[in-house]
């Protein structure tokens, strides 16, 4: 059985986590199935999102740990830095999802540990299914989450970070929605897939160029200090007429003008 599942439609690249039977944890075939889905999608330009979600009605229960056995032997065998390179794997993975051009959206579905809840804060968006939870058990096992936290920190702010690595609490879809650590709720499964649907048709509306563009000056103003702003803004002017004078930025002008559908948008 293949770690992972992919279709692509059209400018959308759906990815679907496919190990049930553990709960969709993610071992070291899986996390290279989703570096190289990652990088193929950025290098092909008709793609602009990818979305990420589980089979078997769980998101992902974190990382397998059948792998922390292969670098117990590894250390045994001679290397000290197994168990770190074990961890740093899984956060490049997250780097690169954060850092990717495509819009990457996840659903969840059932269980989010661990690792499951690091792809939930690399993502752009989130949207949870009524009986989604999400806990971080790693100081249960005596570990920490160590490539997870920086991700979490940004995601939800340290006081709720603390709260979900430090208090070990349990939270339901609900809460995960108060604290932003997911932006939509779904009442039902149907309409999580209805969800999906609406954001993705947003994004097929949408310019590729432009989207990669916000996604890349959203990351790069956030924590800026108060002495940074006006260069970032001033950056963002010149990204902005670039974009109006571009070719998207035309199509976008003339479609609205002609009231018809600009030649990116997909149906």
């Amino acid at each position: 059985m293949t770690a992972l599942i992919t279709e692509q439609q059209g400018c959308v690249i759906r990815v679907t986590l496919n190990r049930p039977e553990q709960r969709n944890a993610l071992n070291r075939a899986s996390i290279e199935e989703l570096e190289t889905v990652l990088t193929a999608a950025e290098n092909d330009p008709q793609v602009r999102a990818l979305l990420i979600r589980g089979a078997g009605g769980n998101f992902c229960a974190g990382g397998d740990l059948s792998d922390m056995l292969e670098a117990q032997q590894a250390y045994s065998d001679g290397n000290p830095n197994a168990f770190a390179e074990l961890s740093r794997r899984f956060g490049r993975l997250l780097q690169a999802m954060e850092r990717s051009r495509l819009v990457i959206v996840c659903a969840i579905e059932g269980v989010a540990m661990g690792g499951g809840v690091g792809l939930v804060c690399a993502s752009d968006i989130s949207i949870a299914a009524p009986g989604a939870h999400f806990s971080l058990p790693e100081t249960r096992l005596g570990l920490l989450p160590a490539q997870i936290a920086p991700f979490l920190n940004s995601r939800i702010g340290p006081g709720q970070t603390r709260r979900l690595a430090l208090g070990g609490e349990k939270l339901d879809a609900a809460e995960a929605l108060h604290i932003g650590l997911v932006h939509q709720l779904a009442v039902s499964a149907e309409e999580l897939d209805r969800g999906i649907d609406a954001l993705l048709a947003n994004i097929r509306r949408s310019a590729p160029s432009a989207l990669a563009a916000t996604k890349a000056l959203i990351r790069d103003s956030i924590g800026i200090a108060p002495a940074e702003q006006d260069a970032v803004l001033d950056a963002a002017a010149g990204k902005f007429s670039a974009a109006v004078l571009g070719d998207e930025g035309r199509e976008g002008a003339l479609a609205f003008l002609e009231k018809r559908q600009p030649e990116w948008a997909e149906q």
